[in-house]
């Protein structure tokens, strides 16, 4: 199967059609992202399978339903996407601008108070917690820690520029946020 036969069977689905598939039961609702992210807020009746662990085999289809992934943006639901077609789905479907715009459409969510911090914030957290100490320890013990200050901006100018986080992807290792989608309750 070639690439260009993968893409074309690669579908999106907008908030609203697919908030009217789920109440009529034929889709099936595969979060992507992280167990923290899930814990914090999900759409209901999604199951989780993340993208960083993320195994085709592990996709039970059930018999009648359309498989439709959904991420934060849309970028790892794609990603997702092209695993499934490589392994042999033969279509995919993912939410056209993932949760952000499920919640911009006023779809609503399911939230748990238990739940870590989103990754998203923990990133915000780290990073500038070592520009701040980069800055910090350049002007108080030597002028060579305004380099760590420069290593984080441009990992997070990269990150924008990209769309991949690779701090974020360290964090979302962390024991605390693979749990999450386990404990989220």
């Amino acid at each position: 199967m070639n690439s260009e036969n993968r893409t074309a069977q690669l579908a999106v689905i907008d908030p609203t059609a697919l908030q009217q598939g789920l109440a009529d039961g034929i889709i099936y609702l595969v979060d992507v992202r992280e167990g923290g992210e899930f814990a914090g807020e999900r759409i209901e009746g999604a199951v989780l399978h993340p993208l960083s662990q993320f195994n085709p085999g592990a996709i039970a289809l059930p018999d009648g339903k359309q498989l439709v992934l959904y991420c934060q943006s849309g970028n790892r639901s794609g990603q997702a996407a092209q695993k499934l077609l490589a392994a042999g789905f033969g279509s995919v479907t993912h939410l056209q601008g993932g949760l952000l715009a499920w919640k911009a459409a006023g779809q609503p969510v399911t939230k748990s108070a238990n739940a870590p911090i989103s990754l998203f914030r923990q990133v915000q957290i780290v990073a500038g917690s070592l520009a701040l100490g980069g800055t910090v320890l350049g002007f108080t013990v030597s002028p060579k820690f305004h380099y760590l200050s420069g290593f984080v901006g441009a990992g997070l100018m990269f990150a924008g520029l990209t769309n991949t986080c690779a701090m974020g992807m360290l964090l979302a290792q962390l024991p605390y946020n693979q749990n999450a989608g386990q404990s989220w309750k």
